[in-house]
């Protein structure tokens, strides 16, 4: 498996460990907030990064490590993430995953054979296929990769294992009514955390230029969805 990107040290990626960022090429999102452009829209043009190169450095540095995250682009495109994940856990790290939540079928075989320890899931907009479309950058002729999203979400539900879900909020594209039904829709889960938007790199140019809302505002939509979560963080303000 190879990477197109690597962060080699990271305390925010893993809550509470000391991680290994590796960024995979390539998405079935076009969310028009990404900040990860090249990753999304010109992974071919990214040098490779080699798997045994990052698994080297991972086992001669062990020290330093407790787990490794794969994020992207969107992992769960890759088919050898299984056996990448199992190569991360026999170095004795905790493993993690960060989805858009669209693969329910590899989510499901990873946590059956115990091969990841942590997901993160970034669910975009209320479940519903106008909001979800627009903060996805999907169109008609997808509206699986929804039916999908909520399957993931469904098989989350009862991991053992840790799950934070997240969302970006994002003017224009959510209203803080949005943004409260939302989390209405997954009231239970661990942990959830509302994100700043951060517009310097956004895939859509035209957001580039957009002020992201007033922390004043996270604060209060947080203080509206705090009780329905054992968990809910503001992240990015």
């Amino acid at each position: 498996m190879n990477f197109k990107g690597w962060q080699k040290t990271s305390l925010i990626e893993y809550p509470g460990r000391i991680a290994t960022v590796l960024f995979t090429g390539g998405c079935n999102f076009r969310c028009p907030f990404c900040y990860n452009t090249d990753l999304v829209e010109h992974p071919h043009q990214l040098a490779d990064i080699p798997g045994p190169t990052i698994l080297r450095y991972v086992k001669e540095n062990r020290s330093l490590y407790q787990a490794a995250v794969i994020t992207g682009g969107e992992p769960t495109l890759n088919q050898g993430l299984p056996a990448f994940l199992g190569e991360i856990k026999s170095l004795g790290l905790h493993a993690g995953v960060e989805t858009n939540g669209t693969n329910p079928q590899m989510i499901a075989g990873l946590l059956d054979e115990k091969l990841v320890d942590y997901i993160a899931m970034d669910v975009k907009a209320p479940l519903e296929w106008e909001a979800y479309s627009a903060a996805a950058g999907l169109q008609q002729g997808q509206e699986q990769l929804l039916e999908e999203v909520k399957r993931t979400l469904q098989i989350l539900k009862g991991a053992q294992v840790e799950v934070e879900l997240r969302c970006t909020v994002v003017p224009r594209i959510h209203t803080p009514q949005q943004v409260v039904t939302l989390a209405r829709q997954l009231e239970g889960y661990p942990r959830f955390v509302l994100q700043q938007f951060a517009p310097d790199r956004a895939l859509e140019p035209q957001l580039r230029c957009l002020t992201p809302f007033p922390v004043e505002t996270l604060r209060e939509i947080h203080s509206q969805i705090e009780d329905l979560f054992p968990r809910c963080e503001l992240r990015g303000i």
